[in-house]
């Protein structure tokens, strides 16, 4: 059971909404990056220190990911990454969840 995977993304969620907000002053960017960003590192201090709900809160924040990014993922290099990564960490966070329900 790993933080390191959440605290990557969201780290890249927050710098990415940031940079997309102050790129084209998108407020859908920011607000979106964030809050997703916000989640992650939530998630990944609640794995950190063993509290309950991190890593269903890190799941959660790869699903919300992928499924916002990936109708988009044929429109360009961003969203394509973005797919890509939650997709990775959804399945990385997915069978850690899963493993420890058996």
């Amino acid at each position: 059971m790993s933080a390191y995977p959440a605290f990557v993304m969201g780290t890249l969620c927050i710098v990415g909404g940031l940079t997309g907000f102050a790129r084209t002053r998108s407020i859908p960017s920011l607000v979106a990056g964030v809050g997703v960003g916000v989640l992650y590192l939530y998630s990944a201090d609640s794995i950190r220190k063993g509290t309950p709900n991190g890593l269903e809160a890190a799941l959660g924040a790869s699903a919300l990911l992928f499924l916002s990014s990936a109708p988009r993922a044929a429109k360009g290099p961003v969203p394509a990454v973005l797919t890509a990564t939650s997709a990775v960490a959804g399945l990385y966070y997915g069978k850690t969840v899963y493993a420890l329900r058996q």
